[in-house]
């Protein structure tokens, strides 16, 4: 599946002898004896896809799979045809990248090596949200790492930052003329982390900061895709507070909502032109232990002249080795 979109280019004549054409360059250049041609030719509209997946985790059984398997694209290998195909894939990424830091003592700490992170570029995937509750599992040495290796792999961290205005700013992607901003919180860190004197920082939200970052990135972005780490861990349906957040990030301008944490896909929903996913589940994880956790949820969307003109639910499934691949 190949998805493609198109850019369109405008061209303003003005047909007068002696007079000048103006280029969509900006350039004006001197013609004479010009026929007479249309003032203007429409502007072909543009299509932008983008792909949404859920918790990638390559630490633990993925990261001891990872160094043992030859192959390079494992974990993707299944999925990446697709997810390179769009012009933005994005996840979540639950674990601290680096070879450092101190273990918080949870028996649940990951960290992977910085090595993965090939892997998941080669993958498709150009921006991960780092606001989870993983993050910080091994300390601020190693969240510093991991925001210096994303950097250095060419993949966008969003949710996080070496202070609280560079993890509120919304990470910008252009496609054309379509301007695209992605904002991620989450309020599963101590507070500590997300103050506005914390040095670095894990973007948390409330009512004010959402609606305040909201505002600001509707003037820079065309479409505004927020994302959430929250949630009750196994659980299949929403609970009210998701809504409620989910329900004043569209109200406040917001085109996307997309939920992450409790490692099983929530429902998916229309609501006032703008679309939620309360959990997309997992995409690369070791949890096959029961029925909810051996499937996840993709989203596959289509956008139109900043609007979002369809959205494709793609079931996911996992091997035996996790990884994942699409049933439909």
């Amino acid at each position: 599946m190949k998805m493609r979109f198109l850019r369109g280019v405008v061209l303003l004549v003005i047909t007068v002898a002696g007079a000048y054409i103006a280029t969509t360059s900006g350039r004006h250049i001197s013609v004479e004896n010009t026929a007479a041609l249309p003032l203007a030719v429409p502007k072909v509209s543009q299509e932008v896809t983008m792909v949404f997946a859920g918790d990638i985790m390559l630490s633990r059984k993925i990261g001891e799979l990872i160094a043992t398997n030859e192959d390079g694209t494992f974990p993707f290998a299944s999925t990446t045809e697709l997810i390179s195909s769009a012009d933005i894939a994005f996840a979540n990424l639950e674990n601290p990248v680096s070879t450092g830091g101190i273990r918080s003592g949870s028996i649940y700490s990951f960290r992977a090596d910085p090595s993965v992170l090939e892997r998941v570029q080669k993958a498709g995937f150009k921006v991960v949200s780092i606001a989870n509750n993983h993050i910080w599992d091994y300390g601020r040495q190693a969240f510093l790492d991991t925001l210096a290796h994303l950097s250095e792999s060419g993949i966008a961290a969003v949710g996080g930052g070496m202070n609280y205005d560079e993890a509120h700013e919304p990470k910008m992607f252009t496609v054309g003329e379509t301007n695209i901003a992605f904002l991620a919180y989450t309020n599963l860190l101590p507070a500590s982390l997300g103050l506005a004197s914390s040095t670095p920082a894990v973007a948390r939200y409330d009512d004010d900061v959402l609606q305040k970052d909201i505002k600001h990135a509707k003037g820079l972005a065309g479409l505004i895709v927020t994302s959430f780490h929250w949630g009750e861990e196994y659980q299949t349906k929403h609970n009210a507070e998701q809504e409620r957040i989910a329900k004043l990030a569209i109200d406040s301008g917001a085109n996307l909502v997309i939920g992450h944490h409790p490692h099983v896909a929530q429902e998916v929903e229309e609501y006032n032109g703008g679309w939620i996913a309360y959990s997309l589940g997992n995409f690369v994880f070791d949890q096959n232990f029961s029925d909810d956790t051996k499937h996840g949820l993709a989203l596959l969307v289509t956008v139109v002249d900043d609007k979002i003109t369809d959205v494709t639910q793609k079931q996911v499934a996992f091997t035996d080795d996790y990884r994942p691949y699409f049933e439909n």
